[in-house]
């Protein structure tokens, strides 16, 4: 009594600690999710932060179209209007002016290809062709001009008036396209201020969802524990009872790992319906292995067991459709259920059984019909209708089993006819 008890005690304890291991597991998998979830909320702040930073970076890079329609403007001012200037008041050489003009019209040329190649939005392609043909006109003026002063013509001659309108059209021209410029880069940076600060608001709520989410899990997990623990005792058990009831309606019969006799009768049943139902042909044929009593006698029970596991292979390696089953009925007999398979057909296959398990020439001395083991088979073949008994089919087969036996074995016997009289139909192998 003593000794139970101490036994009762060490498997509560012995529980006890499974539960509290297993407690420990999830605490610990809750700290885990919890430290990888506030990761990803400061990773994700840092990438979102980054990401300003660097689109901070575009918009103040986005500034370079600007700058470079300013330096252009500068350029006109500076580089082609001063030159002009000084070259008409005579304060510089027309060689001079003509190195300073190329090279003004040259750094417009290229700043202007800078600022084309940069991303377009569509509304603004047709105002940028238009600058574009504008700068020509203004630049082709300045090329008469360098032209003059290459062929060292007199300077003084040059047009003020002309000069300055062609100077401040272009600037306006231009000025126009920089102020377009910079409000879109302040809109730009404008919308993305605004998505910035929408995606940390939803990353945070998202984080404190989850968080809040795996702490109520968590709870109800610790909660339940040990009802569960309980639960998974009371589960194993059944599962071992129900474990045990499945071995005890094993349909596999252990010698030739075919169907037994219980399959059988399931089968059996399934099938006929079926074939009742779609009034369809159905078969069986009942096997038996001739002599095998004086087969055992002569060989010993090893040597039958062999016999009976190469008949079993010789079935299944014949009927190999998904609607053929076979089956070892009991000791040498065997059976075979056929669906959708006509006289004919049930005919030809009967005739091969025999004929591949005599050609597997085993040995049979004791036999009075061959020196090799031989089968003889009991065919019914019919279509099935509503009227069908469920036991003729059984016992029809047995009737052609008998009848092959009694005329000579080694063959089968088939018939169609289900009615409680015997067949007359019988077809010998031999014949």
């Amino acid at each position: 009594m003593g000794h139970a008890y101490i036994d009762l005690l060490v498997e509560d304890y012995m529980q006890f600690i499974e539960a509290l291991r297993l407690r420990s597991k999830l605490f610990f998998l809750f700290i885990l999710i919890t430290i990888g979830l506030f990761s990803i909320g400061i990773m994700g702040a840092i990438n979102i932060n980054s990401m300003k930073k660097n689109l901070d970076a575009l918009y103040f890079g986005s500034l370079v179209p600007v700058t470079e329609l300013n330096e252009m403007l500068q350029t006109y001012h500076n580089g082609l209007s001063s030159t002009l200037y000084k070259a008409k008041n005579s304060e510089i050489s027309t060689f001079t002016t003509a190195n300073e003009l190329e090279h003004s019209l040259t750094k417009i040329k290229k700043l202007w290809l800078s600022y084309e190649s940069h991303f377009k939005r569509d509304e603004e392609l047709q105002y940028v062709e238009y600058v574009a043909l504008e700068i020509k006109v203004v630049n082709r003026y300045f090329l008469k001009l360098l032209r003059a002063a290459r062929n060292d013509t007199d300077m003084s001659g040059v047009s003020i008036v002309s000069l300055e309108k062609y100077v401040s059209h272009i600037h306006t021209v231009l000025q126009k396209l920089i102020n377009y410029e910079v409000n879109m880069a302040r809109y730009e940076r404008k919308k993305f201020l605004q998505i910035y600060d929408s995606a940390i608001f939803k990353l945070g709520l998202i984080l404190g969802l989850i968080i809040l989410a795996v702490l109520i899990i968590s709870y109800s997990v610790f909660a339940s524990i040990q009802s569960d623990q309980t639960r998974l005792e009371l589960a194993t058990k059944k599962l071992k009872r129900l474990n045990k009831k499945l071995e005890n309606v094993s349909y596999t019969d252990t010698l030739t790992d075919m169907h037994n006799r219980r399959y059988f009768n399931l089968v059996y049943e399934r099938e006929l319906k079926r074939a009742k139902r779609t009034h369809s042909h159905i078969t069986f044929m009942m096997l038996d292995i001739d002599y095998f009593k004086q087969y055992n006698d002569t060989y010993g029970h090893l040597e039958g067991d062999n016999a009976l596991k190469t008949v079993a292979n010789v079935l299944v390696e014949t009927l190999r459709r998904p609607s053929d089953f076979v089956f070892r009925l009991g000791g040498e007999e065997f059976g075979v259920l056929l669906t959708q398979t006509d006289e004919s057909s049930s005919a030809n296959l009967a005739r091969e059984i025999c004929d591949v398990v005599r050609g597997k020439e085993i040995e049979h001395k004791g036999s009075k019909v061959n020196d090799y083991l031989t089968i003889s088979i009991g065919v019914v073949c019919c279509i099935a209708d509503d009227a069908l008994n469920e036991d003729i089919l059984i016992s029809r087969a047995d009737e052609m089993l008998y009848e092959a036996k009694e005329t000579g074995r080694d063959r089968y016997v088939i018939t169609s006819n289900v009615s409680e009289s015997k067949a007359q139909s019988i077809e010998d192998m031999t014949a």
